[in-house]
């Protein structure tokens, strides 16, 4: 394919059967809007440009793709797929193939994509299809007794005869800006719906002796559309499946890839096992040989080689370092830095934190806007009181500390490096490397003291 490439996106459609006040095309397919798989296909193969038409909310859409090297084209009124095209073609430039796609099918590979274009030049128009067991709903490839395409008819136009052929539009095609502007002219609303077809300019092609190709796409998933909530979740099963046997073929280790979800970008090292009912959210990297338990959600988080996630465990935007053990049940939220070595056991949560090498938090302990020195051993219940009411502040703790059970580290403080810090203490003065504190109220006991006991009696 040598001439440039202009991608005319049709997101116009009003999606009513969603049953929804957003956009069809901002309804989230793998963590991201169906149309931006649709964009990411254009840019891709390369294009010269890329237009979307868009009608219904169509401030949202253009928020979503802010960032985005788009051309915006209003459809208003909305009268079909032809009259959406008739409103993107005056922009595109003279000369370019022009690709149309569909807003709401996300899923075409760009080896399909790539075959469509191959066959697409200066003298020929051409049309993906695809065989369908049942092909209600589509327009249906109508050929000659030589095989050759002659026109597309819309399901609701079409004779009973013409409605039993199972080859279909997928809504793809692809053919040169000059002659697809002239048959757009020539586009009428002699139809049921009252609407300009795109798929007329087949027939308007061949009546012009122009070529008409037509490429096989490879399965029904890719070509799906979306259009309301079931087809929603089995566009959403398709591409995880898709992303799963994409990690697969790369050696990672997929206990069950019917439960794993990826919305976003994961990268994965060797021997990398991935256990089920794992979601993984924005940009994620795991390196060799990590393991996640089940039921883990990881977010924008890096974990380096050898470390051990177990079950039921939350990370997000966090940094973890090689041999690490986490979980289960520990969360760790934006800014936690594990180093290497370091233990983060049930019920533990950490928070803008950085966590020495070989430093264990093992139970029940919440510690945020604190640096941990290496080896140092947090005991059970201990908190971090971080936050005054006002201000976040700092605690600060040394090598080779050792924590009792039950402390309460009150900001800003400092604890030297191999302190020990007794159980049930309440630390809001510096400790002195190398030595015991605690802080503890002397134990009463008042002796004759009664319980206090629900009364018999009904009236009072």
């Amino acid at each position: 394919m040598t001439a440039n490439i202009s991608v005319v996106i049709l997101a116009a459609g009003q999606g009513t059967r969603m049953r929804s006040d957003r956009p069809k095309v901002l309804h989230p397919l793998a963590g991201r809007p169906i149309l931006a798989h649709v964009i990411d296909s254009a840019e891709n193969l390369g294009a010269d440009q890329i237009c979307v038409v868009y009608g219904n909310g169509g401030d949202l859409v253009q928020a979503a793709f802010a960032d985005k090297d788009v051309t915006w084209v209003e459809q208003k009124p909305q009268r079909g797929t032809g009259h959406a095209a008739q409103q993107a073609v005056p922009g595109i430039k003279s000369g370019n193939i022009v690709l149309v796609l569909p807003g709401d099918v996300p899923l075409v590979n760009s080896s399909t994509l790539e075959r469509l274009l191959n066959k697409a030049g200066d003298d020929r128009l051409t049309v993906l299809t695809v065989e369908l067991d049942d092909p209600s709903g589509y327009g249906r490839i109508i050929r000659n007794a030589d095989g050759q395409i002659q026109a597309i008819v819309e399901e609701k136009d079409a004779s009973p005869e013409q409605r039993a052929i199972r080859e279909v539009n997928t809504g793809l095609l692809a053919c040169p800006v000059n002659q697809l502007s002239a048959w757009l002219e020539k586009l009428q609303t002699n139809n049921v719906q009252d609407e300009y077809y795109l798929t007329d300019i087949v027939s308007l092609a061949v009546d012009d002796g122009l070529r008409v190709e037509t490429v096989a796409a490879k399965s029904e998933t890719e070509v799906m559309g979306i259009n309301d909530k079931i087809q929603l979740a089995q566009a959403e099963r398709a591409y995880q499946k898709r992303l799963a046997n994409e990690l697969m073929v790369r050696g990672v280790g997929i206990l069950d890839p019917a439960r794993i979800d990826i919305r976003g970008s994961l990268v994965c090292g060797k021997d990398v096992i991935l256990d089920i009912n794992t979601l993984f959210e924005g940009v994620v990297e795991l390196g060799d040989g990590v393991t996640i338990g089940p039921n883990s959600v990881i977010r924008n988080t890096r974990i380096a080689s050898g470390t051990q996630v177990y079950e039921n465990c939350v990370l997000d935007g966090a940094t973890v370092g090689e041999n690490c053990e986490i979980g289960p049940f520990a969360r760790l939220r934006p800014e936690a830095n594990l180093k290497k070595n370091v233990h983060v056991g049930n019920f533990v949560e950490i928070k803008k934190s950085t966590i020495g090498a070989g430093s264990k938090l093992n139970h029940l302990t919440y510690m945020g806007d604190a640096i941990i020195g290496t080896d140092v051993n947090v005991g059970a219940g201990t908190i971090a009181c971080n936050y005054d009411g006002a201000y976040k502040h700092q605690t600060l703790i040394g090598d080779k500390v050792f924590i009792g059970s039950g402390v309460e580290l009150v900001a800003p403080v400092e604890i030297g490096s191999g302190a020990t810090i007794g159980a049930g203490s309440t630390i809001s003065k510096s400790a002195p490397p190398g030595e015991l504190s605690l802080e503890r109220a002397k134990q009463v006991v008042i002796r004759g003291w009664k319980r206090p006991r629900k009364t018999t009696d009904k009236g009072n």
